[in-house]
């Protein structure tokens, strides 16, 4: 996808209604009140020595810093959250909200806007559930607060 691709899938998600069930989609996970998309997914590592994982890392977050400037320009610098603690309380039997609980288990941290005139919040992070797995490009749109 190019930039305006992503900024019209952003504007696109902002506008529209969630759905009413949890479940995936052709491009992530929603249910209601929040949408996940993958914006981009790489390779699975599992013959790599560590080198085009550390590499593709790099890829992912320069892409993600990529539209975070573009955000940054409509909506100002992104709050960046770790969700390190998040993590922690779900595993000690805290009931997290959706997005936010699955994205604490595979998402170190994000760059998160409120979208002014939409009422949602915006958020995209890098993803990897496994050291072996492929990396993700995550596009969150939300109408649920961070914990």
């Amino acid at each position: 996808m190019t930039s305006a691709q992503h900024l019209a899938t952003i504007e696109r998600l902002c506008s529209e209604g969630f759905p009413q069930e949890h479940g995936g989609s052709d491009v992530g996970a929603e249910g209601p009140g929040y949408r996940i998309v993958e914006l981009a997914t790489s390779e699975e590592f599992w013959e790599d020595d560590g080198t085009a994982r550390e590499e593709t890392q790099e890829q992912y977050e320069a892409d993600r810093d990529g539209i975070t400037e573009l955000l940054a320009n409509r909506w100002g610098r992104p709050h960046i959250i770790s969700l390190a603690s998040v993590f922690e309380r779900s595993v000690d039997g805290e009931d997290i909200p959706e997005p936010w609980g699955i994205l604490s288990s595979h998402v170190p941290d994000l760059h998160l806007w409120r979208a002014d005139g939409h009422d949602r919040w915006v958020a995209l992070g890098v993803s990897q559930w496994a050291r072996d797995l492929p990396f993700q490009l995550l596009l969150v749109v939300t109408e649920i607060d961070p914990p």
